[in-house]
């Protein structure tokens, strides 16, 4: 009691300064009560270590000298690509793939598009994947143009031919976790960064009975469950990569001991200082993310060098080697992993980079970046590269088309094709400059 109440009057600041010595760096101060007591009554301690309360520093404050220009360009670049997929998806989804613009006002979240910023305009950004057009009564609809569904459909066959790949990503996360099985809506999150069908829940997920199964628990629940375990994916990407391990090697996941590969930020000078501790850190033991992982005591070095494991390995899955950090929290318990996930990302800044643009964080798998680009793409990476060539406005504001003008332009087009086709150069558009090359991302890029 009398330490409850002597830390009171430290912290009210009704004990003079002069009779406290204080101990620590600014982090983590102590005070040491002399061997006199200024506390009534007779106190049991000669001394007294107290704690004082310090404020806790931001991510973005942590973060700051460890920040690397390049990767926040990738995140620029792949929010940019991401908040055009999820319009386009959402057309799609529509009869006639068309949507009056007032109704996307309510997936402002999901694009990403906050307040007071108009969602036409951000529409008005893609001239050659978006159109507008008003009806007759004025409302202004959206719509694809001819490219924009091409580039879909290109989409579509690139995500089926991706699935079987997909399928051993899904397979392998059910063999990481601890009961052989996640929550279908938990995997949601992971759709687009594993390149899964937007009916993924409905007939994907049935494609594959040899691998998984949809099953119900008692709540309602839709869990996927592993149904049969294949030895020849329980190899780490680190172990194949490292040590050769093949998929038909005859492996079984227990203790590894391997090295990750680090890439520390230009401007983080204080490697060197822990350059001993690194390398103590990169020679210890660590069980492998596909073994049975609850005998770890949770806090231990060996709990949180598996949990780095598991991150490097879920990250590897990914398209762009990146992911919302959000949606690792999701699966703490499944995967066997700290509450705390932005600290371990944010004292292994070698292996990992997090990023704070926007309202979500987001992390990077460090060794899959040279510059602002992936070192390994595959085809629906290229495919969204493709696709940001297709986005960005700079220019003068078009005039959104009516009802009465679409029709004069469609009786303009009859008149055009039934005369000779030497004229069609007079038909190109004179606003050519309407397109941004993505690279000047780099340009509009600031640091904060």
């Amino acid at each position: 009691m009398a330490v409850q109440v002597f830390k009171a009057k430290v912290l009210m600041g009704s004990l003079p300064r002069r009779m406290l010595r204080f101990y620590g760096n600014a982090h983590k101060v102590f005070a040491i009560m002399p061997e006199r007591s200024f506390l009534s009554g007779e106190c049991p301690f000669g001394r007294l270590w107290v704690r004082l309360m310090t404020s806790s520093k931001r991510v973005q404050d942590r973060s700051r000298e460890k920040r690397v220009r390049e990767l926040e360009v990738a995140t620029e670049k792949w929010k940019i690509a991401n908040k055009v997929m999820f319009l386009m998806e959402l057309l799609k989804s529509e009869p006639e793939m068309i949507m009056k613009v007032r109704l996307l006002e309510q997936y402002r979240r999901q694009i990403n598009l906050p307040k007071p910023h108009k969602i036409s305009d951000f529409i008005r950004k893609s001239p050659k994947l978006f159109e507008l057009y008003k009806d007759e009564r004025g409302v202004l609809w959206c719509g694809m143009t001819k490219e924009g569904e091409d580039l879909l459909d290109e989409h579509d066959g690139l995500v089926e031919e991706n699935g079987d790949k997909a399928a051993e990503h899904v397979t392998r996360c059910l063999m990481m976790s601890v009961d052989k099985k996640l929550r279908l809506d938990k995997i949601a999150h992971f759709r687009r960064d594993f390149g899964l069908p937007l009916d993924f829940r409905v007939n994907w997920v049935n494609k594959f009975p040899e691998l998984f199964k949809v099953v119900k628990v008692e709540d309602g629940e839709e869990y996927l469950e592993l149904v049969s375990w294949n030895p020849a994916w329980a190899i780490t990407e680190l172990e194949k990569k490292t040590l050769g391990l093949t998929e038909e090697s005859d492996h079984k996941p227990g203790l590894l001991s391997l090295a990750f590969p680090m890439n520390f930020p230009p401007s983080y000078k204080k490697m060197y200082r822990y350059r001993g501790k690194i390398e103590h850190f990169q020679k210890r033991a660590y069980l492998s993310p596909y073994a049975d992982a609850r005998g770890l005591e949770a806090g231990s070095k060996e709990f949180d060098k598996r949990a780095i494991a598991v991150m490097h390995e879920l990250l590897s899955f990914t398209l762009e080697k990146r992911l919302v950090t959000d949606h690792l929290t999701h699966f703490r318990r499944e995967f066997v992993m700290p509450q705390k996930l932005m600290r371990i990302f944010l004292k292994h800044c070698g292996i990992f980079y997090v990023s704070e643009r926007g309202k979500r964080f987001s992390v990077f798998l460090t060794e899959a970046y040279e510059g602002t680009e992936l070192i390994e793409k595959c085809p629906l990476i290229l495919w969204k590269e493709k696709l940001l060539r297709f986005t960005g406005y700079r220019g003068r504001k078009r005039d959104i088309q009516t009802y009465s003008d679409t029709l004069e332009m469609e009786e303009r087009e009859l008149l055009y094709s039934s005369s000779s086709g030497d004229d069609d150069d007079d038909m190109i558009s004179d606003d050519d400059d309407d397109e941004m090359d993505i690279d000047e991302v780099n340009d509009a890029y600031e640091e904060n």
